[in-house]
């Protein structure tokens, strides 16, 4: 059976795709770890649909909302 080769997302190398691999989708722990970096710096973002705005959510201070009241469980 023939070894599936993808190409790593960060540099391009070619890396193999197999439990044996241990960095998939990744060629190395570099380039495993440059890519943890910028998802920490907040260089990558996801994409969210435009039904989702921050004014979707309500905070609590609007007028007429309810004041919680404690329970007791």
């Amino acid at each position: 059976m023939s070894k599936k080769l993808i190409d790593c997302p960060h540099c391009g190398e070619k890396a193999e795709w197999s439990e044996n691999n241990a960095f998939r989708p990744f060629c190395s722990e570099r380039c495993r770890l440059i890519d943890l970096g910028s998802w920490a710096n907040e260089e990558y973002q996801i994409a969210a649909s435009s039904s989702q705005d921050e004014n979707d959510y309500s905070t609590g201070d609007e007028p007429g909302a309810r004041e919680a009241t404690p329970t007791m469980h």
